[in-house]
């Protein structure tokens, strides 16, 4: 195990099943989260516009490093049916170095391919 400060657990919220599989996806496939958990139905008690609420919604535990959260939070926002989704970040303070490594990798930016000839 190794300490990793660049690394962050965010949690978001989704109304349902379907809506937490798109936001996943397009966060892993755009390279802002190396892995998303989607975790069945939990229910939230929350204080809304001066009103108790409750809700069935699906928890997603995204995993991505620390620079990316403005712009997952932008996208997550974007892809949202919530007019204030939840996005909370836990920095990680600790994990297997394979794992946090890979990490680091999934989310990296790949460098530009260059065309032949050039």
């Amino acid at each position: 195990m190794r300490a990793q400060g660049g690394v962050v657990v965010a949690l978001v919220t989704a109304a349902n099943e379907a809506q937490a599989v798109s936001i996943a996806r397009t966060l892993v496939k755009e390279q802002l989260a190396a892995c998303v958990n989607i975790v069945g139905q939990a229910r939230s008690v929350y204080r809304w516009r001066g009103e108790i609420q409750e809700d069935r919604e699906h928890l997603m535990v995204i995993k991505t490093r620390r620079p990316l959260l403005a712009r997952l939070e932008h996208r997550v926002k974007e892809l949202h049916s919530y007019e204030v989704p939840e996005v909370i970040a836990l920095s990680v303070a600790a994990g297997s170095r394979a794992y946090l490594d890979w990490i680091a990798e999934s989310t990296a930016s790949k460098p530009a391919r260059r065309k032949a000839g050039r």
